[in-house]
């Protein structure tokens, strides 16, 4: 299986994707394609306009405002959200590591209150949710494209340096993330210290001291950053080697290059799976046990900071680096069979040198 896609709810309003992002370059080619109906630009270009506006709400978050200045650039893709569950993505993202997409638009329409209740019925849909089902068939066009880009592609559709961005851009939020940690947990301990808690309560009612935090040790994250790294490197050189020779490779090393890239993310779900639930076995991308549908990226080092877990931090910081070790071997035998190579054979006789 190369892509999973899916599509749950749907309204009237702007396109709305996350996924896996070695397809986000995909995504984007086919939003530039896809005309909006009501203001007659692509969806693509709505969503960047939409972005951009999303920044200037007094309580936008970092993470808006840098989207924002990625979706001004037009030489650059819009980034898509990652995945994490409430939808039947979940058992092929993460326990089989097959990557997915989930596509619909949303935002306009006025379904609120509505979902999984008896008054969510073909009349509601169609009088308050999407009248005249335009963006209905706006989905199946744009999902119709993805479709029939990914099954008649001669070349496969992803695009690993987009991917390569986005373990990055986790990479260093979980290091912020210690950071952040270690410094609450020097300040407590200052406070404590300092008997500042007393001093600050009212003497007149009850109170207790906060629990203190058990100090942050270094975190073992050099195998990662190592990883990380050369991801970055060989998706930068697949990519320009699919890009130098996709249109002149012969039907030997398109089939190799296929057959390589067919099942590539499944590298990034090994059979360990995540501290306490095995069956979620993806280590770029979960649902967080506590958070319901929103995602969390790196889950395995994320979450084991957020609950001081430092043994399981160190341990899947290293897990994490081979799962992204094992992507980037694939994309290293790929880039060498678009020159008609054999990575293989290259590794091997470097070994005996």
């Amino acid at each position: 299986m190369v892509l999973y896609i899916n599509s749950d709810s749907n309204e009237r309003g702007f396109l709305e994707v996350g996924g896996s992002h070695d397809f986000q370059h995909l995504v984007n080619e086919v939003a530039g394609d896809v005309v909006d109906p009501e203001t007659g630009v692509s969806i693509g270009q709505r969503l960047r306009a939409k972005m951009r506006i999303a920044a200037l709400a007094p309580l936008a978050t970092e993470h808006v405002r840098a989207e924002a200045k990625i979706a001004a650039d037009p030489d650059k893709d819009f980034p898509i959200e990652a995945l994490g569950s409430g939808s039947d993505f979940s058992a092929f993202l993460d326990h089989l590591g097959v990557p997915a997409l989930d596509v619909g638009f949303g935002e306009e329409g006025h379904s609120s209150g509505v979902y999984h209740s008896r008054y969510d019925t073909f009349e509601h849909h169609s009088r308050f949710v999407d009248p005249g089902f335009v963006f209905d068939a706006m989905l199946a066009k744009t999902v119709g494209r993805i479709v029939l880009r990914v099954a008649d592609a001669d070349v496969p559709v992803q695009n690993a340096s987009a991917f390569a961005g986005a373990v990055s851009d986790y990479l260093d939020q979980v290091k912020k993330l210690s950071d952040d940690e270690r410094e609450e947990a020097e300040t407590q301990a200052s406070l404590l210290h300092d008997r500042a808690f007393q001093l600050a309560a009212d003497p007149t009612k009850s109170s207790g001291l906060p629990a203190a935090l058990d100090p942050v040790p270094h975190l073992e994250f050099a195998a990662l950053d190592d990883a990380v790294d050369r991801l970055k490197r060989s998706a930068k050189a697949y990519d320009d080697a699919l890009a130098k020779n996709a249109s002149g490779l012969s039907a030997s090393q398109i089939a190799r290059v296929q057959a390589l890239m067919l099942d590539i993310d499944q590298t990034l779900a090994p059979d360990v799976g995540l501290p306490g639930r095995s069956w979620y076995k993806n280590l770029i991308y979960a649902p967080g046990r506590f958070t319901g549908y929103e995602a969390k990226t790196l889950p395995g080092v994320r979450e084991a900071i957020e609950d001081r877990r430092w043994a399981d931090a160190n341990r899947y910081a290293k897990l994490t680096a081979e799962a992204l070790n094992a992507y980037s071997d694939r994309l290293d035998e790929a880039t060498a069979a678009l020159y008609g190579r054999d990575e293989r054979k290259v590794r091997a006789g470097r070994g005996r040198t």
